[in-house]
């Protein structure tokens, strides 16, 4: 009768504490799967502060030979500076939408700054504007790898919590699927550049 008391209390002994691993397991991964998503999102702001950092120096370049653009010149600060006041919410789909507009917005402003260089070869010429262009470029290539980077980084923290049975214990610590980087509504289009 005593063994058998023994050997019920080790089984639920060991159940518990399989289930206690078990868990503690899962919650630690969780959390670091979402520290990644969340360092990942921060890779991608980084990129667009980057490219709004080189923004006022090639307006300045451009606006020495083009000031009848003036327009032009405007539109892309003022792009800028309502790029530069979203931040990402990546539990937010709304201000993601708002975020990625606002970043969608300032990319259209900036191709209509280069086709105006078209329209002036010393622009094209000038070694500044030049270096400029070549980083920016840089950059958008940046923020696109940071972006695919951001959603497989999403996409794996997803799946990890919506699998059975963890989805139950995200539930319970509060862990949310996180919001895609999408392309906008009309990205497959390219867009006209008309003077």
């Amino acid at each position: 009768m005593k063994r058998k008391g023994w050997i019920i209390l080790a089984v639920v002994v060991i159940v518990v504490w399989g289930t206690y691993s078990w868990m503690k397991g899962s919650y630690n991964e969780m959390v670091r799967l979402n520290e990644e998503v969340q360092a990942q999102s921060s890779q991608i702001e980084n990129q667009y502060q980057r490219r709004a950092d080189l923004i006022p120096n090639l307006v300045s370049t451009v606006k020495g030979y083009a000031e009848h653009e003036k327009s032009t010149l405007d539109q892309v600060t003022e792009a800028r500076a309502q790029a530069s006041q979203t931040r990402i919410d990546i539990n937010d789909a709304q201000a993601m939408a708002q975020f990625d507009r606002a970043q969608g917005e300032l990319s259209s402003a900036l191709s209509r700054l280069m086709a105006i260089s078209e329209n002036y070869p010393d622009l094209k010429a000038n070694q500044n504007f030049l270096d400029l262009q070549t980083q920016l470029e840089g950059t958008e290539n940046r923020i696109s790898v940071e972006r695919r980077k951001f959603n497989e980084t999403a996409r794996q923290f997803n799946t990890y919590i919506k699998m059975f049975p963890r989805n139950i214990l995200s539930g319970l610590y509060g862990f949310d699927p996180v919001n895609y980087f999408e392309a906008q509504q009309g990205a497959e289009t390219a867009p006209k550049v008309e003077f």
